[in-house]
C-alpha cells in the first residue's frame, strides 16, 4: 500500500490560516447539528511522563558504539541507500537492544514489513526491553486494532500523534467526516522518522515502515535514504523523541481507542495478527551496497562499526508547531534552518526532494544562487514517478523558471530505475523518489524527512540531521549521482523554446519533447484538474 506523504488534508500556509479557522468553525457548527459523528477528543486524563534511558555499559550496542568512536563530540554516520540494508539495520538494533527502544514514524503499515518490525519489538519487550512506540494517527485505520493490542504487552507503550477522535477503524475520508469541527488541527501531521536503541545507536532519514520503502512492494517501490548514526548526535535525537512523547498533542492509544477486553485477550490478538512475521524468511541481503558497505550485523558481530565521522546537529520542528505564532514557528522550524544553509551556499548545492514546489520566493533564491555562480543540481520525481500527480502540477508551474535560473534539473524515470541494479531490485514495480537530502559546498550534508514544499514548511513536523564531513558529502553525492545519471532525465530548454527531457544510456541518446513515460490519461488528468487546485492546497 502506498501512502502519499503529503496527505492529511489540504496544505494551508500561515497566510490563510485565519480563513481556514473560519471554515473549520463553520464546519464545527454543522457538526453540532448532527452532520458529524463526534465533537472531539475526550478530555486528557493525564499520561505519565517518561524520558530516554541513559546508555548502560552492559548493552552490547553501547559497547560497540564506544569502541567505534574515535573522539568525544563526533558523530559517526553510515548512509543506507539500499532498502534491504535499511530494514536489516532496524531489525538488528531491535534484536540486540537490551534496555530501551524508542520508535517514531509517520507511517507504520499493516503489511509484511510493518508486522515484522512490530513482532520484533514485541520480542524485545518480552526480553525486558522498554519499548516506546509513537505513530502519527493519519494512517492508523488499518493498524488501530493491532497497535491497541500491542499496548497490552508488558514493557510496551504506544502513543499516537494528534489523534482522530473517532471512526478509528474507518477509512481516511470517514475519519475526517467524523471530525469536521477539528479539520484545522487534523491537517497537521508528524512526518518524523526515527528509531533509537539503548540510547546509543539510531536510524533516521526518509523511510516510513511499509513494504514500498524497503523495495518489498509489488507495484511501487521508493528510492529512499536513511542513515545509521552513533556518537554525539544520539542524545540530541533522544531529547527530540522525549519532547514528542511527552507533548500534550500526543495521546496514549488506550485513551483514544478504549476497549473493555482483558489484557490477556489483547495480547493473544497481537500475536495472531503478527504470526506471519514470526515465520518470515530471513531478509535476502547482498554482500555490499553501492558504497561498498556490508550488512550492519557483520560489523556489530565484529564489535566495531565502519562509519564516516564528523560534527552533527539534530533538528526537529516543535510538536505543537501549528499552535504557535506563524513567525515564531517559521524561525524555529527545520525548514527555515535547512533553507538558510542552502541559500547561503558558496560553491555548490545538490538537492533531492520528491515533492518540489519552490514558490516565487524559492525561485528568487535559486536565481540568487546562480547569480553568485553557485552550481545548483536538483533531483525530483517525474510525472510518471510521482505518487501525487496533482502535486506535480504545482512543481511543473515552476519547472521552466528553475531551468531558466540555471538549475541542473533531473526527474526520476521509473523505467530507467528498473534497469539500475545499483539502487536495488525493482523488478516490474514503479520506481519513485522519496529521499530528502542536500549537500552544500561539498562538506555539509542534510538527511531527513523534509520536502521542499509548503506542507513541510508550515503543516507537518519534520526531523533532520546536519553533518559536517567532506567524506560523507562525497558518499552522498555518489548515491545521488547514481540516481541522477542512471535513473533520471535531465530537463532542459528545447530549441523550440519549450522543455525537453534528455537521457543517455551507453551510446544511445534519448531526447523527448513530452512528459516521459506518463500516460495520456495522466497528462489529461493534470491538465484539467491542475489549474483548479490553488497552490496553497497542494
Amino acid at each position: 500500500m502506498t501512502h502519499p506523504e503529503r496527505s492529511g488534508g489540504a496544505a494551508v500556509p500561515a497566510s490563510v490560516a485565519g480563513a481556514w479557522r473560519r471554515l473549520t468553525r463553520l464546519l464545527g457548527a454543522l457538526a453540532t447539528l448532527g452532520l458529524a459523528a463526534c465533537a472531539g477528543l475526550p478530555a486528557d486524563s493525564g499520561q505519565l511522563v517518561s524520558n530516554a534511558l541513559p546508555p548502560q555499559p552492559d548493552s552490547a550496542l553501547v559497547r560497540v558504539a564506544e569502541a567505534s568512536t574515535p573522539a568525544p563530540g563526533l558523530t559517526g554516520v553510515r548512509l543506507l541507500p539500499l532498502g534491504s540494508f535499511a530494514l536489516d539495520a532496524r531489525l538488528q538494533l531491535v534484536q540486540r537492544a537490551r534496555h530501551s527502544l524508542d520508535v517514531q514514524y509517520y507511517v507504520l503499515d499493516d503489511d509484511a514489513t510493518g508486522r515484522l518490525l512490530l513482532q520484533r519489538l514485541a520480542d524485545a519487550a518480552a526480553r525486558g526491553v522498554r519499548v516506546r512506540l509513537l505513530v502519527d494517527d493519519l494512517y492508523t485505520s488499518n493498524t488501530d486494532a493491532m497497535l491497541r493490542a500491542m499496548a497490552a504487552l508488558p514493557n510496551v507503550e504506544v502513543r499516537v500523534f494528534n489523534p482522530f477522535c473517532c471512526a478509528r477503524q474507518s477509512g481516511l475520508a470517514t475519519r475526517f467526516a467524523a471530525s469536521l469541527s477539528e479539520l484545522y488541527r487534523l491537517n497537521h501531521r508528524m512526518h518524523n522518522k526515527l528509531l533509537l536503541a539503548d540510547g546509543a545507536l539510531a536510524v533516521a532519514g526518509g523511510r516510513n515502515i511499509a513494504d514500498d520503502y524497503f523495495q518489498r512492494g509489488v507495484q511501487h517501490n521508493f528510492v529512499d535514504l536513511d542513515a545509521l548514526v552513533i556518537g554525539a548526535v544520539v542524545p540530541e535525537l533522544a531529547a527530540i523523541f522525549d519532547r514528542y512523547w511527552n507533548s500534550p498533542v500526543v495521546r496514549t492509544i488506550e485513551s483514544v481507542s478504549p476497549t473493555a477486553e482483558p489484557a490477556g485477550e489483547l495480547q493473544q490478538r497481537f500475536h495472531r495478527l503478527t504470526a506471519d512475521a514470526r515465520s518470515a524468511a530471513p531478509l535476502a541481503l547482498p554482500e555490499v551496497d553501492l558504497l561498498g558497505y556490508g550488512p550492519i550485523g557483520d560489523d556489530l558481530e565484529g564489535g566495531r562499526l565502519g562509519l564516516v565521522w564528523g560534527r552533527a546537529l539534530a533538528i526537529s520542528d516543535p510538536p505543537d508547531k501549528w499552535q504557535r505564532d506563524a513567525d515564531t514557528a517559521w524561525v524555529d522550524s527545520l525548514a527555515y534552518r535547512a533553507l538558510m544553509k542552502i541559500w547561503t551556499a558558496d560553491r555548490e548545492v545538490t538537492i533531492t526532494s520528491p515533492y518540489l514546489i519552490p514558490g516565487p520566493m524559492g525561485i528568487s533564491a535559486f536565481e540568487a544562487l546562480r547569480q553568485r555562480q553557485v552550481q545548483v543540481t536538483v533531483l525530483t520525481n517525474s510525472l510518471a514517478a510521482t505518487d501525487e500527480p496533482l502535486v506535480h502540477t504545482g512543481y511543473s508551474r515552476y519547472r521552466p523558471q528553475l531551468v531558466d535560473a540555471g538549475v541542473e534539473l533531473y526527474e526520476l524515470s521509473p523505467m530507467r530505475t528498473q534497469r539500475n541494479k545499483k539502487l536495488g531490485v525493482f523488478g516490474s514495480s514503479t520506481g519513485r523518489l522519496h529521499a530528502k537530502t542536500a549537500v552544500v559546498d561539498g562538506d555539509k550534508t542534510f538527511i531527513g524527512s523534509m520536502n521542499l514544499d509548503p506542507r513541510s514548511r508550515t503543516q507537518n513536523t519534520e526531523l533532520g540531521l546536519f553533518i559536517e564531513s567532506p567524506q560523507l558529502a562525497r558518499e552522498m553525492l555518489r548515491v545521488i549521482r547514481v540516481s541522477r545519471e542512471q535513473s533520471a532525465y535531465r530537463v532542459q530548454r528545447a530549441p523550440s523554446g519549450g522543455l525537453q527531457w534528455h537521457a543517455v544510456d551507453g551510446d544511445a541518446e534519448q531526447v523527448l519533447l513530452e512528459e516521459p513515460e506518463s500516460s495520456v490519461w495522466l497528462q489529461l488528468h493534470n491538465l484539467i484538474l491542475g489549474p483548479l487546485v490553488p497552490e496553497q492546497l497542494l
